[in-house]
């Protein structure tokens, strides 16, 4: 039988899954964060491995002929001690064929389209839009990172949120549900007097990691949907600046599919919807899908590889 394998590595989890040329699944596997940047290289290796066991059980390794990880951060996949610890990992697993490593975009836009060329936005944590070709990335729109950019991401509407209440509360001005829902989350930590004293919810604000300021987005998409004015604002701004992102990497009139990937554009509606909306107004003539499971876009690259 001829295999291929597809991984999706992350920080906190790992998946893999063997198929055949066909897509057909033959064997699946889930660890915990194998991504070197987030955890040491021979603990992301020994998780990384572990999701290979489930992958392959009842196949044999050598029947695997290529093999794709997708990552973020791919840089620092080549660093020695890296390279060394998957090597050993790949060697133990049984594998003859070689892993390639590619970036988390590739693997997003080939879980949601068989196209080769058009575009991935992806808005998690971070946020970046970026022009595939293959398995290469042309164009990058934004990706600058929570300091200079990554707007529109989980992190930039947890920081307007978090911005908006504090000026709230400074001005005095009346609770919006908007501001209860981010008081009373940051007032949990050990903030009592945060919900209502803006002294204090800056100081429980900036006693936490900037980046935590991402768990806040969910609770605008909550004040949303309730009916907030200023959730609904911050939203339609963070889908205003994700789809032009879109444009940075995207021609005028280009027909190429779009793919959308990441927590917020899977778990906020109105960001989604608002980032659909304008995509359709600049490009009508472009499919616009959801990506699939990213081991599963991992596979699919492995594939393609094949057929050059």
């Amino acid at each position: 039988m001829r295999l291929v394998l597809g991984l999706d590595v992350g920080g906190t989890s790992s998946r893999a899954v063997t198929t055949t040329l066909d897509g057909e699944i033959v064997g699946r596997g889930r660890a915990g964060g194998g991504n070197p940047l987030a955890v040491p290289p021979e603990l992301a290796a020994a998780e990384v491995a572990r999701a290979l066991r489930g992958a392959l059980a009842g196949t044999d390794p050598s029947d695997v002929e290529a093999a794709v990880l997708g990552l973020a951060g791919v840089g620092g996949f080549d660093r020695p001690e890296t390279a060394a610890a998957f090597r050993r990992a790949w060697d133990a697993a049984g594998l003859r064929c070689e892993v390639r490593a590619v970036g988390d975009a590739q693997v997003a836009f080939a879980s949601g389209t068989t196209e080769p060329l058009g575009t991935v936005l992806i808005a998690g944590t971070g946020s970046a839009a970026a022009r595939v070709d293959g398995d290469r990335l042309t164009r990058v729109g934004d990706g600058l990172g929570w300091l200079l950019g990554d707007r529109g991401s989980g992190f930039w509407i947890g920081r307007r949120a978090a911005a908006d209440t504090a000026a709230r509360l400074q001005a005095r001005l009346p609770h919006t549900g908007l501001t209860a829902l981010v008081a009373a989350a940051v007032g949990e930590h050990g903030s009592p007097t945060a919900g209502t004293d803006s002294d204090a919810f800056v100081s429980a604000v900036h006693s936490r990691p900037p980046r935590g300021l991402d768990r806040l987005a969910p609770l605008v998409t909550e004040a949303a949907a309730a009916g907030d004015a200023h959730a609904l604002a911050i939203l339609d701004e963070a889908a205003a600046h994700l789809a032009a992102a879109v444009a940075l990497v995207r021609d005028p009139g280009e027909r190429t599919p779009i793919v959308l990937s990441g927590s917020v554009l899977r778990e906020s509606a109105p960001v989604r919807d608002g980032v659909r909306t304008r995509l359709a107004e600049a490009w009508p003539d472009a499919t616009v899908t959801a990506a699939g499971p990213a081991e599963i876009g991992a596979a699919q690259l492995a594939i393609r590889s094949l057929a050059r």
